[in-house]
């Protein structure tokens, strides 16, 4: 079962959630490419055309190329390093080299070589029609004064670095020059004019810092051989002012030193040996007669014969006292004799014990002399030694800066022979030549360009136009935003072509029950009114999509009298001009051609477009009638085709408070005895944004139909006025779309299109 309403609760709920959550899922995307069609299709076709456009006028440029590599190989003409330094090529260092070929000191010096400033390409308006147009309005508002060759030049640069190119291929060490002109020779010449002009500033610039090296060399060589000299000479006198000597690398005192600590030892020796000597002579001489090993070592042959003749006269003696008595003058001669010989080796001994002694004290005087002598030279080795560290900082000084002049001497000589040498890293390994084939405009490029530029913008138009496009085009946001049914969606009608030909083809004649005289409908073309024939558009056209539209809004009206009574009908809208009257008139008509008694009152008192379009000449009307001036049948005009009964709003230009009239007693008086005349009572309500009218007729009223012109009405005004009108919403029958474009509706909700009413319901007569 259709239901007609809802309640109060659900048109208040909160609205303010978010537009754009509709939009999330696949679908809605489509649905909005779907809605938005003619647009996308609008501007991409706006969007290819351009582009062929721009393919058809934009002169065609050619675009050579040239290749350099930063080789990583050094070239090494000296054994020693470069005065420069030798720099490994890094990622870094090849960017650089990028940056200095865009340079405007490369860029200048090929200006100046090739003689661009002359060349109409670089300082002329360019080519093609955009150029030519820029050149032509440039022409226009110059003062007419010679560019001077300042100007042209900066003109000249503006253009090259805007047609030149220069890139690193990859990660390789290796740079593309490359350039465009209309000229595809000069776009060869050109490229490889700056990879030369890359090549040439590169060597002059090799050459000017080698130079400016060789001058700072030679300034830094005169300094570090004044500083050197000055060192070593400090070196000479403070040896000369410390007594220090070198002899062979060693300084004469420590030579000295161990010298005679070597004597100092040997000496002790002797001392010691001597001392040896001299104690075993003591002994020996303790001794009467030494034994023969002591003889021996002493090796004295005076003792050694001594010796010997006192051992044979000791025998003799031995001998001859054993045989003839020790007294006997032989032996006691013997023994003289040995005496004598004991007393000579006593002597000898004496003897070499003195020499003993002596050699002895001369050892012992000689090594307390070199202990002397070594303590003089310790003493003096200590002062020395004390020096030698000031000395060894004067050397180690010296010697920094005779380094120092040595290297920066062999870096002076290296830098001057360099700059005989015409040498850098980089070197062209691909030289441009002339293209055969145009670099741009590339056609399929440009048109796919084009086609994929203008679907992103058209897609983001449509996005925009959907999230702006705030107003009413389906029975969903009907539904959706204001919580009551979409009673019918009203086609968009076509005026006629002009207000004489309508007064001739629907001149009606409705009679009056008063004085049974006749009133001829008269057209009224002003904005705002309603034209005949759309007042009786369900009567001349009953076949049409309007005004099946229409019937589905009777039906609703019969549906909902079955939960409550339904008799007095009122039709407003939010705004003016939104097609209220046109609609409140067809559905009175159409209810009156199917047989029911219906009376269409006009209670729009501010602005009464129906009774100035159906009853212009009335004097008498709705404001008479419920000021008791006439009576309801002397104010009533009749169709005579329907029978449909109409009650003007008279003469209310000078009407103030017409809620007070529409909120009277006699308002709810007159009503009452329509009621019981009349089966169907249509009021046609002023509309609810601008006046407070509509408020005031709840009372009296059994339901509301509420008017929203499609496409146009905004949402939040609609929504705006319901909630600030509870009366109206608990008697809303509904919502009608007017004014709907069926071939626009069709994208909104294809079920709504002209296609199905065309294929479909035309067999049941369907008339556009």
């Amino acid at each position: 079962m259709l239901q007609v309403n809802k309640p109060t609760s659900e048109i208040n709920r909160d609205f303010a959630e978010a537009d754009g959550s509709a939009l999330q899922s696949l679908s809605s995307y489509f649905e909005i490419i779907r809605r938005q069609f003619p647009t996308i299709v609008a501007i991409v076709s706006a969007c290819v055309i351009l582009a062929v456009l721009y393919l058809f006028t934009a002169a065609p440029l050619f675009t050579s190329t040239a290749s350099m590599v930063i080789d990583t190989r050094k070239v090494q003409l000296f054994q020693q390093q470069s005065v420069l330094g030798d720099i490994a090529v890094d990622s870094a260092t090849v960017e650089t080299q990028v940056e200095i070929l865009k340079s405007e000191n490369i860029s200048l010096a090929v200006i100046r070589d090739l003689h661009l400033i002359e060349d109409p390409e670089f300082t002329g308006s360019g080519g093609g029609l955009l150029g030519s147009v820029i050149g032509l309005v440039a022409g226009i508002f110059s003062d007419g004064s010679v560019s001077s060759e300042f100007e042209l030049t900066r003109r000249a640069l503006e253009r090259f670095e805007k047609n030149r190119t220069v890139k690193r291929l990859g990660l390789t060490y290796v740079m593309e020059i490359g350039f465009t002109s209309k000229d595809p020779a000069k776009a060869a010449r050109i490229a490889n004019a700056i990879a030369d002009a890359y090549v040439v500033d590169q060597l002059e610039a090799k050459y000017q810092a080698t130079r400016r090296a060789s001058v700072w060399l030679q300034d830094r060589i005169k300094e570090l051989r004044t500083q050197a000299s000055a060192a070593q000479k400090a070196v000479v006198d403070f040896k000369s002012a410390n007594n220090i000597v070198d002899t062979g690398g060693r300084l004469m005192n420590e030579q000295q030193l161990a010298e005679v600590n070597s004597q100092l030892i040997m000496a002790h020796a002797a001392t010691a040996e001597a001392k040896a000597r001299l104690d075993r002579a003591n002994d020996i001489v303790k001794q009467e007669i030494p034994d023969a090993s002591v003889a021996d070592a002493l090796k004295n042959e005076t003792i050694v014969k001594l010796r010997a003749q006192y051992v044979d006269m000791a025998s003799k003696e031995s001998i001859w006292s054993a045989r003839y008595g020790s007294d006997h003058l032989a032996a006691v001669n013997l023994r003289n004799q040995m005496a004598e010989i004991k007393k000579n080796i006593a002597a000898e001994l004496k003897r070499i014990q003195e020499s003993y002694k002596s050699d002895y004290d001369i050892a012992v005087t000689r090594e307390e002399a070199i202990k002397t002598s070594l303590a003089n030279v310790v003493s003096e080795s200590q002062l020395t030694n004390q020096a030698q560290v000031q000395l060894r900082e004067l050397e180690s000084n010296a010697q920094s800066y005779q380094a120092m002049y040595d290297n920066f001497l062999q870096r002076y000589m290296e830098s001057v022979q360099q700059q005989s040498f015409p040498i850098t890293e980089a070197r062209i390994i691909s030289a441009a030549t002339t293209p055969l084939k145009k670099s741009s405009p590339k056609a399929l490029i440009v048109l796919a360009g084009a086609l994929m530029g203008g679907l992103m913008l058209s897609f983001g138009v449509a996005l925009a136009r959907e999230l702006t496009d705030k107003v009413f085009r389906t029975t969903g946001q009907v539904e959706e935003e204001l919580g009551t049914n979409c009673i019918a969606i009203l086609p968009a009608l076509r005026e006629a072509a002009s207000p004489g030909m309508l007064s001739n083809r629907f001149s009606t004649s409705f009679r009056s029950n008063a004085n049974e005289r006749t009133r001829d409908l008269e057209v009224s073309g002003s904005k705002g009114n309603p034209q005949p024939d759309m007042l009786r558009y369900v009567v001349e056209k009953p076949l049409s999509r309007f005004a099946e539209a229409v019937r589905s809004l009777k039906v609703a009206v019969d549906l909902n009298s079955i939960v409550r009574e339904n008799r007095v009908l009122a039709v407003t809208s939010t705004l003016p001009n939104e097609g209220k009257s046109t609609l409140s008139s067809n559905l009175a008509q159409l209810i009156a051609h199917g047989g029911a008694r219906v009376i269409l009152v006009d209670a729009d008192l501010r602005n009464p477009s129906l009774s100035r379009a159906v009853a212009p000449d009335a004097r008498s009307g709705l404001v008479d009638v419920v000021a008791q001036k006439v009576q309801l049948d002397e104010a009533l005009i009749i169709d005579p085709e329907t029978k449909l009964s109409i009650l003007p709003s008279g003469i209310t230009s000078k009407l103030l408070h017409t809620n007070e009239i529409l909120a009277s007693k006699a308002m709810h008086a007159l009503v009452t005895q329509l009621r019981s005349k009349f089966d169907y009572v249509v009021l046609d309500m002023p509309p609810m944004a601008p006046v407070v009218d509509v408020r005031v007729t709840s009372s009296f009223v059994d339901s509301y139909v509420f008017v929203v012109e499609w496409g146009k009405t905004k949402i939040d005004v609609v929504r705006h006025n319901m909630r600030g009108s509870p009366e109206i919403q608990d008697k809303l029958l509904g919502v009608v779309l007017n004014k709907a474009d069926t071939k626009a509706l069709a994208r909104y909700e294809s079920y709504h299109g002209r296609y199905y009413y065309q294929k479909y319901y035309a067999r049941y007569g369907y008339v556009e």
